[in-house]
């Protein structure tokens, strides 16, 4: 499964910071819960590229 492949599944995603100063994003689908930490530094690179991604998905115009 490829990033362009799309799926029916409903999934919850919540972002946060923790009580250990990391940023967590916390997905929730089916039963299944996954709990991803990340450093600030880190957190803000990823920002960056979903910022990136939406410029481009809007250029595409999807």
């Amino acid at each position: 499964m490829g990033i362009n492949t799309e799926r029916d599944i409903e999934a919850n995603l919540r972002i946060g910071p923790t009580d250990r100063g990391m940023v967590r994003l916390y997905i929730e689908a089916d039963g299944i819960e996954i709990p991803m930490d990340f450093e600030p530094d880190e957190a803000r690179e990823i920002a960056g590229e979903l910022t990136a991604a939406a410029r481009i998905a809007e250029a595409r115009g999807s």
